[in-house]
């Protein structure tokens, strides 16, 4: 057991050091990274001089994005250093983002090298403030420093978690109104192409992340794709198990020329049975969220104000007597 107390200090210098190292091992790949990126960018300069001017004012417009976000930067090629493009991580984390509504190509290095910063750089942190502030033991210091590599890896992940449900919970709410347009645009006569278009427009005020969903599917039929592997894109990207049997629901109205109008309209009736049904569940949790409130903050108001005049007679009472 001696031995054991003994040697963790050894084990806590061992991971300082390896958290360091990795640091200046992350800020010599950005040095290099970035000469590399300074050069590259004044041989385009020098070469091209038959580009357009809006391919110009795309580089400089990136070139000062990249100089304005440093530390962007430097997450970006510390996460592609980690996690390789081609790994099936950094494809899992990219299916994720678009789950989230985040499109940018370096949206998944920036989450890998923010996971992996925070969980180097929360327990240097917490060893520079016990060494300035206050002496703590071993046992307490490889206990927090592992609880702190442990929830900065994962703040990330749960960051990314709730913008997902969120945006998750909007769609979802969106998508009665959207099939009620789209029943109607279809009963009109409208192609399921313009009707598609029409709806984006028509909710882009009211609900403008399923707007933008719409747009893509709209935008990927017109490039050139089927609208069967469109119509599987969106339900990927929204990650609703709903919209998948909607979508399938459609190609197979597609596919066997069934009447997409009433198939439209069954399922919007089920979208806002099951829209109210989630109102009614948060409703009835209500009144357990409220519980705590009421208990830590009302009652005691309450007490005070009710017994409070009592308690004051009947002290005073006492004194008398």
């Amino acid at each position: 057991m001696a031995s054991t107390i003994s040697n963790i200090p050894i084990l806590i210098s061992a991971a300082a050091f390896l958290a360091l190292f990795m640091l200046f091992v992350g800020l010599y790949q950005y040095i290099r990274q970035n000469a590399r990126a300074h050069e590259l960018t004044k041989k385009v300069r020098k070469t091209g001089e038959n580009r357009n001017a809006s391919s110009r004012e795309k580089l400089s417009s990136e070139t000062e994005d990249a100089a304005r976000n440093p530390i962007l930067n430097f997450l970006s090629l510390l996460g592609k250093r980690l996690i390789p493009e081609q790994s099936m991580d950094y494809t899992q984390t990219k299916t994720k983002f678009l789950m989230a509504g985040l499109r940018k190509a370096n949206a998944p290095a920036l989450f890998w090298g923010s996971k992996f910063l925070f969980a180097f750089s929360l327990p240097i942190c917490f060893f520079l403030g016990i060494i300035f502030l206050k002496p703590v033991d071993g046992s307490t210091k490889l206990f927090a420093s592992f609880f702190l590599a442990f929830s900065g890896y994962y703040l990330p992940d749960i960051w990314l978690r709730m913008k997902t449900s969120a945006r998750k919970n909007k769609i979802f709410e969106g998508m009665p109104d959207a099939l009620d347009l789209l029943v109607v645009c279809v009963e009109t006569g409208m192609g399921m192409d313009a009707a598609i278009n029409r709806v984006a427009k028509e909710i882009k005020l009211s609900n403008k992340v399923l707007s933008e969903e719409l747009n893509i599917l709209n935008l990927e039929i017109r490039a050139g794709k089927s609208r069967q592997d469109a119509l599987r894109n969106l339900a990927e990207r929204t990650g609703i198990e709903d919209i998948r049997s909607l979508v399938t629901m459609l190609i197979q109205a597609d596919k066997f020329g069934t009447s997409v109008a009433q198939s439209l309209r069954v399922f919007s009736d089920s979208f806002r049975t099951k829209r109210f049904q989630k109102a009614e569940e948060i409703a009835a949790k209500l009144p357990v969220k409220l519980m705590l409130p009421l208990i830590l903050f009302v009652f005691p108001s309450l007490f005070v104000v009710i017994m409070g005049p009592a308690a004051i007679r009947i002290y005073q009472g006492l004194l008398h007597h």
